[in-house]
């Protein structure tokens, strides 16, 4: 059954996509997570649901249930980090149950970037093979094993790349394997680097990847230069170049710092939005909800 997701139609259109994305945080009170959720404002096609980033927080299949409540749609986010493939599946079946039609696959940071370090990871499965697996349960209407599934199945499943990883080569490889394996939309790393940016969508262009699949880059909104050190500090896929912090750290006080970081969005946004590949933005909040509809104003979107 074709995906009947307003992502999947806005992807079929041809249309200018805006996500964005929600971070769950350590909490079970539905008022709150509504609040936030009150504060993304509107224009957004969908909204990424984090799975457990940084370590545990309200679950991403919940809380995009309840973002669907709320009028928002989801997408639900995968990471093979802390689950095998009978726990993706049971959460796969569940989420199109509870009517999510959007599906994000990723392997996810390794636990000891997160607040619960000493867990053991999983990685029964990669993304690519979860991408595929998603796949099958849709074209096939079959779990990994070839069991059948009952009921209708139908998600769109996107997976990210980081368009800054070298070599180049290799990274256009991965980014292949992603889009044969079923990938309909990328969400990139943030982009910092417009440059390295336009190197890794063209060549992309070139192996027609570009063709096959929407490419969404990511922008993230930085609050001070003490942020971004510390993101490019400890996520090797944050790259940030020392122009950018410099110019945070030269802005002045918190205020003035948290508008020249959006204003370096909006300014990235202006440049890479019409290049050929480029199908829509998506904003990492990294949990600053309040700043997506800051900048999608700022930026005219």
């Amino acid at each position: 059954m074709k995906p009947d997701s307003k992502l999947a139609q806005s992807i079929e259109n041809g249309d200018f996509i805006i996500t964005a994305e929600y971070l769950p945080r350590i909490t079970a009170d539905k008022q709150s997570v509504d609040s936030v959720l009150k504060t993304l404002g509107n224009g957004l096609t969908a909204v990424n649901v984090s799975d457990n980033p940084y370590g545990v927080a309200l679950s991403s299949l919940a809380a995009s249930a309840g973002m669907a409540t709320n009028g928002i749609e989801p997408i639900f986010q995968m990471v093979t980090r802390d689950r095998n493939r009978i726990a993706l599946q049971s959460d796969l079946l569940g989420a199109a149950y509870l009517g999510i039609k959007n599906v994000l696959c990723l392997s996810g940071y390794h636990q000891t970037l997160t607040a619960s370090s000493g867990s053991a990871n999983v990685y029964d499965i990669d993304s690519i093979q979860l991408l595929a697996a998603v796949t099958g349960m849709n074209e096939q209407r079959v779990l990994i094993n070839g069991a059948k599934i009952g009921g209708e199945f139908s998600m769109i499943a996107g997976a990210v790349a980081n368009p800054f990883l070298e070599p180049l080569e290799l990274n256009i490889i991965r980014l292949a394997k992603k889009v044969k394996a079923g990938a309909q939309f990328i969400q990139t790393q943030p982009v910092f680097n417009i440059e390295k940016f336009r190197l890794w969508i063209e060549a992309a262009n070139q192996e027609g990847i570009t063709e096959k699949t929407a490419i969404i880059p990511g922008i993230l909104p930085l609050n001070s230069f003490e942020e971004a050190e510390r993101l490019r500090e400890f996520y090797t896929d944050h790259i940030i170049p020392n122009e950018i912090i410099d110019r945070l750290r030269s802005a002045g006080d918190d205020t003035i710092q948290k508008n020249t970081g959006l204003a370096i969005c909006s300014e990235i946004i202006g440049t890479i939005k019409d290049i050929q590949g480029v199908c829509g933005i998506h904003i990492l909040s990294g949990g600053k909800e309040d700043r997506v509809p800051e900048l999608l104003d700022m930026s005219g979107l």
